[in-house]
């Protein structure tokens, strides 16, 4: 059975129901997906193993965004994450992104950077200059630190050198470039930058001090472009206004923070369900953002196609692996990159970026059109009539009405839900 994104009433089935159409979609045994049920997911024991001092396990939210098409293969999402409506508004994108074939993406070498931070040098130009020409014995050296990382062929790439100039003096910055494959790669690098740290110390003439990856990943980059169908929009109006809503983000940094963290909200999600470091890849992102001028910006752009539609391009850092971490230890993250299908850490990082750029676009698509409160609120809404009481079979009623009164409120809530078991015993 070919896979397919595009799964018809979804959200109308029970919980089990759906992880049964996901499996089927997806043409997975649905064995493959079983931890996504609480009952057979991360436990204590295993939790015990992973950090310090355990005490419990946190329950997030776990759904799967329909409609993605990704180089031309469908993509069901898992995406972990408390906030209503970024799954739906995902899918949302996705589906008018199909109108145009979905998502192309492409990425760089999985190159991740360690610093080896040199103090003390008293000519740090010429420090600079002895360590280049020193490039082959230093990359030798760190190669020797990760043999099967070599016979994977990856390894050290390359040696760069820069002066850091601070309030303290200058320092001479080693990096290695390092090409780690399918990992995340941060115990590859620092495992390499300590390695290396005392030898470069004694080239340079100084002393070493801190050794370590750094998160601003710019060596690593992953790409997405859409086209948004003008028609499906809603013709030439919302596509202009979509651009100029994109165009304050790039010019205002008060609104690019913004901007950013809608698509950080698909991303997150999806690094959180693969198992990988929401923190790194949050970090990398944002040092992305800021432009050489020194300007927080906007990582996406939007612009009017030849044709009329709306082109969405989002271009950033992706450190995430299929090798190391939780990714091989929590057992939901390994039933998520089983529904993604991806064989590589490159393939997880495109789709991760698509994700961004399709959450970016629903929500400058609401922004510039309807105003973002009315699908959010509307999803909310559903939070909130739980969180007062409401029982399933109450809540539809609770959620029409908050969004009718304009007051998503928990008292309003409360109020409604008294009104209704009232009338219901009257």
């Amino acid at each position: 059975m070919a896979r397919t994104s595009r799964i018809q009433g979804l959200r109308d089935l029970p919980v089990e129901a759906r992880r049964k159409s996901i499996a089927e979609a997806a043409g997975l045994d649905p064995a493959r997906i079983a931890a996504f049920d609480p009952a057979r997911g991360l436990d204590a024991g295993a939790a015990d193993h992973m950090i310090e001092n355990v005490v419990g396990i946190l329950g997030v939210p776990l759904g799967v965004a329909t409609n993605f098409v990704v180089n031309g293969a469908d993509v069901l999402v898992p995406m972990a994450t408390e906030e209503a409506s970024v799954v739906a508004a995902a899918s949302n994108a996705a589906k008018i992104a199909r109108v145009h074939g979905g998502f192309r993406t492409s990425s760089t070498a999985p190159i991740m950077q360690a610093q080896v931070q040199i103090v003390g040098v008293s000519d740090p130009e010429a420090g600079r200059v002895r360590l280049l020409e020193a490039r082959a014995e230093l990359i030798e050296l760190a190669n020797a630190q990760d043999e099967k990382l070599v016979e994977f062929g990856g390894g050290v790439r390359d040696v760069a050198v820069r002066l850091v100039h601070s309030r303290a003096g200058t320092y001479v910055v080693a990096h290695l470039q390092v090409d780690v494959r399918d990992a995340m790669g941060a115990n590859a690098v620092n495992t390499m930058a300590e390695a290396v740290a005392a030898r470069a110390g004694e080239i340079a003439g100084g002393r070493p001090l801190l050794r370590i990856l750094t998160n601003k990943a710019d060596l690593r980059l992953s790409r997405a472009r859409a086209v948004f169908d003008a028609e499906t929009l809603g013709g030439p109006a919302v596509v202009d206004d979509i651009v100029h809503a994109a165009a304050l983000a790039e010019a205002d940094p008060y609104r690019a923070a913004t901007h950013n963290k809608g698509i950080m909200n698909g991303i997150s999600a999806v690094v959180l369900a693969t198992g990988n470091d929401t923190r790194a890849v949050e970090a990398g992102a944002h040092s992305h953002a800021v432009a050489e001028n020194g300007r927080y910006t906007s990582l996406s752009r939007f612009e009017k196609d030849a044709d009329g539609n709306v082109v969405g391009t989002l271009e950033l850092p992706m450190p995430v692996g299929l090798v190391g971490g939780a990714t091989r230890v929590h057992p939901v993250a390994q039933a998520a990159v089983a529904l993604l299908g991806v064989r590589t850490a490159a393939e997880l990082a495109e789709i991760i970026t698509a994700v961004g750029l399709a959450q970016n676009f629903a929500a400058v698509r609401a922004l510039a059109t309807e105003g973002i409160q009315r699908g959010h609120m509307s999803l909310h809404a559903r939070n909130i009539a739980t969180t007062v009481g409401a029982t399933p079979a109450e809540v539809p009623a609770v959620v029409a009405r908050l969004v009718a009164d304009r007051k998503v409120r928990a008292d309003h809530a409360e109020k409604i839900l008294a009104e209704l078991r009232a009338k219901s015993r009257s």
